[in-house]
């Protein structure tokens, strides 16, 4: 496990580490003001840990000595950091509370538990006692999912932080299955396993500080699960402690008894229990990998070439189209950084006399496997691209990409401390639809944005990758950066996702593709799976957890 002192409490990732901007900072700085229309930037720091205003513990000692004799007085935290950091989650509503100091959201103690036992013990004696229970893995949730909430009636709040369990129990090498603790961080578990010469190939952007459970809970997904397959296709079975008791559910390879009850774990994001372990399907570690990058004259014409991709069947890792403003920012904001050369702007000037200009899309390729399939892939994959109008950029591109692909993250911090609003939301569609979507929650933001400006002069960076493809749909991933207005922050946000969503809604996409529902988009819930789905939903829940002590207020509205 990670020791929690030496992550940010109220930000990204580790302490020491951060976004490298390099000697030319003053200059990348400059950049971004004047992009956002601002002529300074302004000084917003955030609140220190001895400002942040936490409500006294709600849990009397007779409670916090109950807790310590399940789990063991070291496993049993109440100080102010352990409540302070596990008082929210990373979204952009989290950040602004816990950056002004306002966490009137704080869990009561913190618990540590080390077996999946203590788990079933703590669950069952916080139902038992009237307390909520917060599942909590990396803490990485940007949708609410693992905000310290409680439900009236209760008499307080802990959060179960799961990371204590962090061991790869089995490996079954003749089925391709591991058997792992739930609290097991990323980059542990792959190190574990390629030792051993095999793979999950699990890597969302959150892969160094999430952990598997997290995955299950808010059936995520990785940069290449093209090929390895979101959370709820590589979950082979799952056990979770309820409030019924210990749950286990099948691990067959296919059964016809009736559905699977998997998919009910995938995405409960911690409303039906705790996960402690789960069994998973893994990879032999792939003999080569080519990640490589194309350009395309717009946006439409790159969804045509990864769309056709996949529909061919093509054995790809990975698929990710930018749009126009989403390459013109990472370029731009790159060339800040490390301004292009003489043969490179030579480069860029040849291609704009071509027609790939501002409005040109970055397409990135990865293929991972046996060296002949990623052979012929490279062949195949080009030549449909080339086909539809793609220029092949070579390997640099990708190979960049791959170096950085955990960093963006870290820039949201200083983004914030001058006064930069950094957020996103993602959706999946049909390809019928994908484009009709995309037009319309662009042009919902930027109005949204507009109505709700920082000032007549401020500006808009509203951007959207195609993250995640299938034969019949595709994911979007938005990303806008836009300057804050000072006092009403929330307010302004608010705004922008209400509009985002509704337009997303509208255009037949789905609220969330893998950020899952929380409390931010429980709003939705009843437009998406109709309130006979939802009835079901609550019913499992009531079935599981009548008193709602798990996780109460997430996924389910009210």
């Amino acid at each position: 496990m990670i020791d929690r002192r030496a992550l940010r409490w109220n930000g990204w990732g580790f302490v020491h580490a951060g976004f490298e901007l390099g000697r030319r900072e003053p200059e990348v700085w400059r950049w971004v003001a004047d992009t956002l229309g601002r002529k300074t930037l302004p000084h917003r720091p955030a609140a220190p840990l001895e400002r942040v205003e936490l409500a006294e513990p709600a849990l009397a000692e007779p409670d916090l000595q109950a807790l310590r004799a399940l789990v063991g007085a070291n496993h049993v935290k109440t100080d102010r950091y352990e409540r302070a950091f596990h008082a929210r989650g990373k979204s952009y509503l989290d950040l602004l509370a816990v950056r002004s100091g306002d966490l009137g959201q704080a869990p009561d103690a913190v618990v540590y538990p080390g077996t999946g036992e203590e788990v079933q013990a703590l669950v069952s004696h916080c139902d038992r006692e009237g307390i909520a229970v917060i599942p909590f893995g990396g803490g990485s949730s940007v949708v609410g999912g693992v905000n310290a909430r409680r439900r009236d009636g209760q008499r307080g709040v802990v959060t179960l932080d799961t990371t204590r369990l962090g061991r790869v129990l089995a490996i079954d090498a003749e089925s391709l299955t591991a058997r792992v603790q739930a609290g097991i961080y990323g980059p542990e578990l792959e190190r574990t396993l390629q030792r051993e010469g095999y793979t999950l190939g699990h890597y969302p952007q959150s892969f160094e500080f999430s952990t598997l459970g997290g995955w299950i809970a808010a059936r995520g997904a990785g940069q290449q699960s093209y090929r390895y397959g979101k959370a709820e296709k590589w979950l082979v079975s799952a056990e979770l402690a309820t409030p019924r008791g210990p749950w286990r559910t099948e691990s067959f390879p296919a059964s016809a008894v009736g559905p699977n009850l998997n998919q009910f774990v995938a995405g409960s994001e911690g409303i039906l229990g705790v996960i402690t372990e789960a069994t998973v399907k893994i990879h032999r570690v792939p003999a080569e990998k080519d990640y490589r990058g194309y350009f395309f004259k717009d946006f439409v014409a790159g969804a045509k070439a990864v769309r056709t991709i996949l529909q061919e069947e093509l054995p790809v890792a990975m698929l990710r189209l930018s749009d126009g403003p989403e390459t013109h920012f990472l370029q731009s904001f790159s060339g800040a950084q490390h301004p292009p050369g003489a043969i490179e702007r030579a480069a860029m000037q040849a291609l704009a006399w071509r027609g790939y200009g501002e409005g040109r899309c970055l397409l990135l390729v990865g293929l991972e496997g046996d060296r002949e399939t990623v052979l012929e892939s490279s062949v195949r994959t080009r030549a449909i691209i080339e086909r539809l109008g793609g220029v092949h950029l070579g390997r640099r591109a990708g190979e960049r990409w791959y170096s950085k692909r955990f960093a963006m993250p870290y820039m949201r911090d200083p983004m914030l401390d001058r006064g930069i609003a950094v957020e996103t939301l993602e959706t999946s569609v049909r390809w019928s639809d994908l484009h009709n979507l995309y037009r319309g929650v662009h042009r919902a933001i930027h109005d949204a944005l507009r109505d709700n400006a920082a000032d007549a002069d401020a500006r808009a960076i509203v951007m959207c990758h195609l993250s995640h493809g299938y034969v019949d749909g595709a994911s979007l991933y938005f990303t806008m950066i836009f300057p804050q207005k000072q006092g009403a922050e929330v307010e302004q946000w608010l705004a922008v996702k209400r509009a985002a969503t509704d337009a997303i809604v509208a255009g037949g996409g789905t609220v969330s593709h893998h950020h899952g529902v929380g409390t931010d988009h429980a709003p939705w819930l009843v437009r998406e799976k109709g309130e006979v789905g939802v009835a079901l939903l609550a019913g499992l829940k009531d079935s599981l957890d009548p008193n709602h002590t798990c996780n109460p207020g997430k996924v389910l509205p009210g």
